[in-house]
């Protein structure tokens, strides 16, 4: 018996020290690493990091105020900045009807698999049933047609802060792709095309903005191909990003022109200052909570996520660090004043005071929540008048005079910031790679590349390329032709068919 115990005893040992050895390693609650499986470590951190919760219906999710805080200050800033362009935001029914959803062919076609429709009311089969918004075109034209008779009444601009839905498709991510997500679509109307193409690069740099000033993504803004572009449109611009991990392309956010087409279709029509009667000129664009999840995916490291400071619910988290003889009081009241006199200078910050966790644990959790800065407080740094501050990104710690405390902190948020773009940039010009040929284009997919490749920008060899492709992984395909197009020689040919390239194309796998 007691050789047994024995073995037992020996044998929890063993488990205990594995146990801790796997905590050291991957910190709080986390047992993927980032590296070794990116889907696993994915849905981890945005759990265990409090930005989602699974909800009990696939492809559905709770977003939880960490998020939402991170929503509402982008909101804040692309509210602002639409708002200066004389768009007005408004609200229309989440509810279409089948004849007006199907008024634009092409538009319908693309969006047909993913349209979820309401058949019941309580027991009754309704008499026509009814679709839920997979996007507002079809839903807002009808009205536009109505409202829009002269060209007084003109341009007209648009904007909804909504949620819509999108049912069927296969693996849901949380953020990447969900069944019902919060987005703001835009839709204008325009005399001339003219003034539609400024309007769809205006909007276009402010999605840039979003992700390279707010969320420290690095995006390549460009015109999606015949295939790629939106139903029905006449061309669409994106800003797209990559996920070195994976070796996918994502479509950050995109800014349609949509031509005279739903014109056509819903009679837009308005009488010009000639008297005479012509169609308006469209655009839609949008961007969506997608954006929380490419950059998730961007910074987060084996400890959790790793927050942008400009986007950060908790910029700066403060920590009491108490020992068994210092004065508790003491350094509370220094971690609150701390907390006080930031709050004042414009951070957003709080202090953890809770006491049934140690110190270390904090550290921890905070660490997983992606916390930009960290201040420690404890009795040496009482008696020297200072604290300790620890970066999230990169661990630095450094010692702070309490008088010159607001002034460095935010050195150091300015210099987070610019370091996590500067990091991601870094990573993601490593994964782009020039090819001229097929054979080269092969071996770079294969490597999980972003490849820039020369192309006669024709459908039907888009289409082959994708065939060609088709495996496991999933079929490549253009993600965007840059506007910043380098130098094409003459003769330079098209990678996949041999023909004399036209433009630059970025291409590779995708979500």
């Amino acid at each position: 018996m007691a050789s047994v115990a024995m073995g037992k005893s020996n044998a929890n040992a063993k488990g205990a020290a594995k146990k801790k050895e796997v905590k050291k390693e991957t910190g709080l609650g986390l047992s993927n690493k980032k590296d070794d499986n990116f889907g696993e470590w994915y849905s981890e951190v945005v759990v265990n990091g409090e930005m989602i919760e699974y909800y009990d219906i696939s492809g559905c999710y709770i977003l939880r105020p960490w998020t939402m805080s991170i929503w509402e200050i982008m909101q804040a800033f692309f509210d602002a900045e639409i708002k200066k362009m004389k768009i007005k935001n408004c609200y229309f029914p989440l509810f279409v009807s089948p004849g007006v959803l199907q008024r634009e062919k092409d538009h319908i076609e693309g969006f047909a698999p993913e349209v979820a429709w309401v058949t019941k009311s309580g027991q009754s089969d309704l008499e026509v049933p009814i679709a839920i918004r997979p996007t507002s075109e079809t839903v807002m034209y009808p009205y536009y047609s109505k409202w829009i008779r002269g060209h007084r009444d003109l341009p007209l601009k648009l904007n909804q802060w909504c949620n819509v839905v999108r049912w069927e498709f296969s693996n849901p991510t949380p953020f990447i792709r969900s069944r019902e997500f919060l987005w703001q679509e835009g839709h204008t109307a325009f005399a001339t095309k003219s003034e539609a193409d400024a309007e769809v690069l205006e909007i276009l740099e402010l999605y840039r903005l979003i992700y390279e000033e707010y969320l420290a993504v690095p995006v390549i803004k460009g015109k999606k191909s015949e295939l790629e572009k939106f139903a029905g449109g006449l061309y669409t611009t994106s800003v797209e990003a990559f996920i070195p991990n994976t070796g996918r392309g994502i479509q950050g956010a995109t800014s349609h022109c949509l031509g005279q087409n739903f014109a056509r279709m819903f009679e837009i029509n308005f009488e010009n200052d000639k008297g005479e009667k012509a169609m308006v000129w469209q655009n839609s664009w949008a961007y969506s909570t997608r954006t929380i999840g490419v950059m998730v995916m961007i910074h987060g490291d084996d400890k959790g996520l790793i927050l942008p400071p400009k986007v950060a619910s908790t910029q700066i988290i403060v920590i009491p660090v108490p020992y068994k003889d210092a004065d508790t009081r003491a350094i509370f009241d220094a971690c609150t004043t701390t907390v006080k006199t930031l709050s004042e200078a414009g951070f957003r910050v709080e202090a953890d005071f809770r006491d049934n966790y140690s110190p270390g644990w904090k550290y921890s959790h905070w660490e997983m929540k992606g916390v930009p800065l960290r201040i420690e407080i404890g009795p040496k740094d009482l008696a020297n008048r200072q604290v300790r501050a620890v970066r999230r990104d990169n661990s630095a710690k450094v010692d702070i005079p309490m008088d010159s405390l607001v002034g460095q902190l935010k050195d150091m948020l300015t210099k987070i910031q610019q370091s996590l773009f500067e990091a991601a940039k870094q990573k993601r010009d490593a994964c782009i790679k020039v090819v001229k040929t097929w054979d080269e284009f092969v071996d770079a997919l294969g490597h999980k590349k972003m490849i820039l490749a020369p192309w006669c920008d024709e459908e039907e060899v888009e289409k082959d390329v994708k065939a060609r492709t088709k495996g496991e992984m999933g079929a490549a395909k253009s993600l965007c032709s840059p506007f910043d197009q380098p130098e094409l020689p003459e003769g330079t040919l098209c990678f996949a068919s041999g023909k004399p390239a036209k433009i630059w194309t970025y291409w590779g796998r995708s979500y």
